[in-house]
Formats: structure tokens, C-alpha cells, sequence
């Protein structure tokens, strides 16, 4: 029997970009509540709660990359090429906003202000970054001859700054509930109070990028809305609503825990809107994971490698926030 290495490899890079999404997803939208939370031992506390894990939530931003390069040479060359300088924005962003984190702690009170700002901006322009790196992706990306046949700029349209805005809603969400779930007192009354008009907006905005996507994509909107698949992807939208009427009722209640795992439901049934969107396409709009595809014999020696090390990342990324778990304060750390 024949394996089926390309779509494996799918697989496994679709499950790094959602595990990055959800891990980082959160300790960037830290960053972006840092401007509504200006008491500096709640910021003290909230970016307390990701420091031990923040900088091992990027492995699998790289773990998906590498991924990307081993078992679709063609994928990365064209998508690298195409959305080269908001990878480029990306990248300065983590390193100036990880710089920020670590001097914050040992800046003198005159001079944290200056690391506050730049934990903000770097969060801001990660996330906007990567919304913009979405967007570009879902409008398509032009290839010529195994090339891309665009220009450098043809990234910056305005469906994709809509997705970068849509992304910053989208994380500051993430972030605001893993707070209502890691933190308590007066810190977690202002993140609930936070969380209901961060919801209404996600829900709002996801809707845009939906209607937006299938009306400038014929494809995409006959996958859709066309028999039978529109009975096989109905439940989507549904599950959609329903998290979000489950979210705004435990954010409500005031509950710790409910409002994180909602809002992970959310993220994961947009990502999954996202797949079936584009399945089987790694290029947008016409080559396929298959057409893109290193050699059988390239992708079953890196898979080797990946089978190894991606049940390593997960069994100390697991004990790590197991570690670390319940809630964080000012004057007892972890407890």
C-alpha cells in the first residue's frame, strides 16, 4: 500500500500552525490588553502568567515553517517570496517584543514605561503581521513557471488589512479570557468586563471575512453554498453561534474557565472554515498540496525526524503549563 506522504505532512503543518495559533495567540493578545490595563502590578500579573511558557509557544511556529520547507519546497519558495516583508515585520516584532519581555523585569520603574510600549507594539505588529500574511494567502498568490509572478506589494490589499485587524480582535480575545481564567480580584473583573464587546466584535468581523471571502472567490463560494456540501459544512456556522451565545452567557456569570475554552472553539472553527475553504490548495488558488510536493523519498526521511520530535514538544510543553498551572497574583505568584 501506497503512503500517502504529502498529505501527512498537510496533516502535521496544519496542526503546528493551530497549535501556534492558540498558544501564541493568547500571550500576544496579553500584549494587546496591555493598553487597558494601565496599573503596573496588573500588567506585573498578567504577563506573570505566560512567563514561563511565552518563548516555548513559537516552537511550533517553527516547527510548522520547517515543515513547510522539507515536504513543499514549491509552498515556501512561492509563499515566502510573495509575502516576504510582513514575514519580515513578523519576525522583528517577536524578537523586539521577547527583548521587551525579559528587560521589563529588570528595568528601573523611570524606564519600564519604554518596555511597556514596546511589549505593545511588538504584540500589535506580530499580530497585524500575521493577519496580513492570512489574508494575502486566502486572496491567492499568482506562480509561473514553479515562481511567483506577483510583486512585492501585491500582499497589501484591503481584504488582507481586514484580516490583520480581524486577527487583533481575535487574539485580544484569546488573551483576555486566558486572563480570566489565570488571574482573580480586580484584574479579572476588568478582563470580564472586557470580554463581552471583544466577542460581539469577533463575531461581527468573522462574519465580514466570510461574506467578503466567498464574494471574491467563486470557488470558495460554490464549496459552500452549493449541494450536498452545503449540508456537510451547515454545522460550522451553527457551532459558531452557538459557542458564542455559550461565551457571552459564562462571561457573564462571571465563570474562570468556560470563557477560554469557548473562545479556543471559536479559533479552532474558523481555522477549520479556513481548511475547507482551501483544501486541497497549499498555493491558493490552484496547486495542490500534491503538485507542491517534495519527493516521496525527501518527505518519508523528514517525517522520520517528525515523529520523533513532535511527541517530545508536545510531552514538555504539556508539563510545562501543568507546572505552572492555576492562578497568578501580585503577592504569591503561582499558587
Amino acid at each position: 500500500m501506497d503512503i500517502d506522504y504529502s498529505l501527512i505532512w498537510a496533516l502535521i503543518i496544519m496542526f503546528s500552525i493551530m497549535m501556534y495559533v492558540i498558544m501564541d495567540g493568547f500571550d500576544l493578545g496579553i500584549g494587546l490588553l496591555f493598553p487597558f490595563v494601565p496599573d503596573e502590578t496588573d500588567r506585573d500579573v498578567m504577563m506573570n502568567t505566560v512567563a514561563p511558557v511565552w518563548d516555548g509557544n513559537e516552537t511550533w511556529l517553527v516547527m510548522g515553517g520547517a515543515g513547510l520547507f522539507a515536504a513543499f519546497p514549491l509552498a515556501y519558495s512561492v509563499v515566502l517570496s510573495a509575502i516576504y516583508l510582513p514575514a519580515i515585520f513578523m519576525v522583528i516584532a517577536l524578537v523586539f517584543r521577547g527583548v521587551a519581555f525579559e528587560f521589563r523585569f529588570k528595568a528601573s520603574p523611570e524606564r519600564r514605561h519604554f518596555w511597556d510600549k514596546a511589549f505593545i507594539g511588538g504584540s500589535l505588529v506580530a499580530t497585524f503581521s500575521q493577519g496580513v500574511l492570512l489574508g494575502a494567502f486566502i486572496t491567492g498568490l499568482p506562480v509561473e513557471g514553479r515562481a511567483y509572478a506577483g510583486g512585492p506589494f501585491d500582499w497589501l490589499t484591503p481584504f488582507s488589512l481586514f484580516c490583520g485587524a480581524a486577527l487583533l480582535v481575535a487574539f485580544a480575545l484569546l488573551g483576555c479570557t486566558w486572563l480570566i481564567m489565570r488571574t482573580e480580584g480586580d484584574l479579572q473583573r476588568r478582563m470580564h468586563d472586557l470580554g463581552k464587546p471583544l466577542t460581539w466584535a469577533l463575531l461581527i468581523i468573522t462574519g465580514i471575512v466570510s461574506l467578503w471571502t466567498a464574494l471574491a472567490h467563486q470557488d470558495i463560494a460554490d464549496r459552500w453554498f452549493t449541494l450536498p456540501n452545503l449540508y456537510w459544512f451547515m454545522p460550522v456556522p451553527i457551532l459558531v453561534l452557538l459557542c458564542t451565545v455559550f461565551l457571552l452567557r459564562s462571561i457573564e456569570s462571571y465563570a474562570h474557565y468556560s470563557p477560554f475554552l469557548l473562545t479556543l472553539g471559536l479559533i479552532f472553527l474558523g481555522y477549520s472554515g479556513l481548511g475547507i475553504s482551501l483544501w486541497p490548495n497549499i498555493i491558493p488558488p490552484e496547486v495542490s498540496i500534491w503538485e507542491a510536493a517534495a519527493p516521496p523519498q525527501s518527505q518519508a526521511f523528514a517525517l522520520v525526524g517528525a515523529l520523533v520530535i513532535i511527541p517530545i514538544i508536545l510531552v514538555y510543553t504539556a508539563w510545562s503549563y501543568y507546572v505552572f498551572r492555576g492562578k497568578v497574583t501580585a503577592e504569591h505568584g503561582y499558587h
